[in-house]
């Protein structure tokens, strides 16, 4: 019988990077989705306000910037809270991959700067 040779490719790394990019893409998609989304319901049920004399144009258009900004802010503040549990699972998987992350590299420098600091001292 002849040898057969199978070779399995690791597309860990690959799928991973794969599934961490499209997941910060859905969030930015989400957010700015949201967002248009959102102004543009609001803005046609304040135009029917407006329209119908229940509020004047200008209240309306107060109304929905106040509306916008509170709809920004919560779209903001969930990208930022995807934004840190995306950080925190990459920060996971370099720690089982042994990997420093920057903040390790800089605790490290600083504890070479002050032990050399300390040497120059014993030295005078």
């Amino acid at each position: 019988m002849d040898d057969v040779t199978i070779e399995i490719q690791d597309e860990t790394n690959e799928s991973g990077r794969n599934q961490m990019v499209d997941l910060a893409r859905k969030l930015l998609l989400a957010g700015v989705g949201a967002v248009a989304l959102a102004q543009d319901e609001v803005e046609a049920f304040v135009n029917r306000l407006i329209e119908r004399g229940e509020i004047a144009e200008k209240d309306g258009r107060k109304l929905i910037t106040e509306v916008m900004d509170r709809r920004r802010k919560q779209v903001e503040e969930a990208q930022t809270a995807a934004k840190e549990g995306v950080d925190s699972r990459l920060e996971a998987i370099l720690h089982r991959m042994n990997i420093p992350t920057k903040s390790d590299v800089t605790a490290l420098s600083n504890k070479i700067a002050a032990l050399a600091q300390k040497v120059d001292q014993m030295r005078k």
